[in-house]
């Protein structure tokens, strides 16, 4: 699941795989409830649960929830930013922690992988050897 390189840990670019941990705080609503799932499919979710984090993690979406109400305080907003940082939603996060997404492997090719055609590559040679 997770590689080790050095200080870093590697997560999977395929995120947390099954379903989410129990909302550890008390009446979740349905907002936090979607929020709450999409969070645990990340990859940072693999070591939040290696670290048992859940509680964190759920202030973290009470908290960002909150933050989105209209007149909501502004420091609301960078508690939601402290709290990204330390769970490593954010590249800071990502780099406080030491934590790196693996990159999604792929048998398509990517587009790099062909140049891309030249000038003379479009031109159409027809009969009698002159460009159309």
């Amino acid at each position: 699941r997770v590689r080790d390189e050095g200080e870093w840990s590697v997560l999977p670019a395929t995120g947390r795989p099954g379903d989410p941990p129990a909302w550890p705080l008390i009446e979740q609503s349905a907002r936090e409830a979607t929020f709450w799932a999409d969070l645990w499919k990340l990859p940072q979710a693999v070591m939040w649960e290696r670290q048992h984090l859940e509680h964190q993690v759920a202030l973290y979406v009470r908290r960002l929830i909150e933050a989105e109400q209209p007149g909501s305080v502004a420091a609301l907003s960078t508690l939601c930013r402290q709290l990204q940082d330390g769970l490593g939603l954010s590249t800071p996060g990502l780099r406080a922690n030491r934590w790196k997404i693996d990159e999604a492997k792929s048998d398509a090719p990517t587009a790099s992988a062909k140049p891309a055609p030249t000038a003379r590559d479009r031109l159409k040679v027809v009969a009698g050897g002159r460009p159309a």
